[in-house]
């Protein structure tokens, strides 16, 4: 644990999951503000494609799985969808399909759980994020990308639903299989910067409908968000949160960064674990979520917000003063007064993250400065 916790806390990148008692750890630790970070993430999505939800959910990297009991509590209609876990660490992996098992959510009860390592070692070039040190390499094609040792408990192949999500015989050009979403969360700051290029690529040509990266919310992890979005956008996506744009990010070359906060709720373990007393903790991330042209369609106009808050909302008397990143004026500070009405209760209310103005606007939703 202790070895765990100084890598987390450090500022190199993640350490190694070796053995379940490092997962065991790890999930204690750290699967609970990942969780969070990845729901809020995905909340901003679902909030600005109203109606639509992924038919199909590939998570790369995922580990133990944070991400798919994300996207279970943000989409929760609907039955099983197809959805896979893609990571090298087996008892991550091991720990994730038990904890899946007793889920509410079909999606996640239902979900596989695939050995692969990410970017070069696929073609059995480069050693990338957590590889053994035996070099063993990795296939594609009929085994899903498993690797040629991999335990017969790693699910493969399709399933009622089609052909199986993350094995080769998807999307032309992608290594991975055709998918509603694709999530990328707490993978990037792990891998070397050609192969974080590969992912991002890969997950661009798989996805038919989002692709959703998340990083924590430092400098470094803004900067990593950064360049996935230009790829995103470069491959012909649009973005739709939390940027009101798909523009050059105002905060890019300056001391600023982009990044929001999501309230983590402790249990007793995770305080004794973490060594905390507070009853929470806020988890910073940094994320884009960027969706294809027409993979939202006919579900609701998909569009990004007028504006995001990007900073904590400041409160005076009759005052509240909102820092936000707008489509039209990059960024800007904007002062709501007890005048506006109904527009000064939803600023007492926004928070760091939200959207700006609220969908139940009076009337002015169109001026995200006003």
């Amino acid at each position: 644990m202790e070895r765990l916790i100084a890598g987390y806390r450090g500022d190199g990148p993640a350490p190694a999951l070796r053995d379940r008692d490092d997962v065991a750890a790890y999930a204690a630790y750290r699967m609970p503000a990942t969780f969070q970070a990845v729901r809020a993430a995905l909340g901003a999505l679902a909030d600005a494609a109203p109606g639509w939800a992924p038919d199909s959910h590939l998570d790369v990297g995922g580990g133990t799985g944070a991400a798919v009991w994300a996207a279970a509590a943000v989409w929760t209609e609907g039955g099983p969808r197809p959805t896979v876990v893609l990571d090298h660490a087996e008892p991550a992996l091991a720990l994730g399909r038990e904890l899946a098992a007793g889920a509410a959510a079909p999606a996640v009860r239902a979900a596989q759980w695939r050995r692969e390592a990410l970017g070069a070692a696929r073609a059995g070039s480069g050693r990338v994020r957590n590889q053994p040190a035996d070099d063993t390499r990795y296939r594609q094609g009929g085994s899903g990308g498993r690797p040629a040792d991999a335990s017969a408990g790693s699910p493969t192949g399709g399933s009622a639903h089609g052909p199986a999500v993350g094995s080769a015989d998807g999307t032309a050009g992608s290594a991975w299989a055709s998918a509603g979403l694709v999530t990328v969360s707490y993978v990037l700051g792990e891998l070397s910067e050609d192969v974080r290029r590969e992912v991002v690529a890969e997950a661009a040509r798989g996805a038919h409908g989002a692709v959703v990266v998340v990083e924590p919310g430092t400098p470094d992890g803004y900067r990593r968000v950064l360049a996935a979005r230009q790829q995103l956008v470069d491959a012909g996506f649009e973005v739709l949160a939390p940027c009101p744009h798909s523009a050059a990010c105002p905060m890019e070359g300056t001391a600023d960064w982009c990044h929001f906060a999501a309230r983590v709720q402790r249990s007793a373990l995770h305080r004794r674990v973490k060594g905390g007393e507070l009853g929470h903790e806020d988890e910073k991330f940094s994320y884009v979520a960027a969706v294809r042209p027409g993979g939202t369609a006919g579900t609701g106009a998909a569009a990004p917000a007028a504006a995001r808050v990007v900073r904590h909302p400041q409160l005076r008397k009759g005052l509240v003063l909102l820092e936000l990143c707008t489509a039209g004026e990059g960024l800007a500070r904007t002062t709501v007064s007890k005048r506006q009405g109904p527009r000064y209760r939803a600023a007492r209310d926004v928070r760091w993250g939200d959207a700006w103005p609220p969908p139940q606007d009076d009337g002015h939703a169109g001026d995200a400065g006003a």
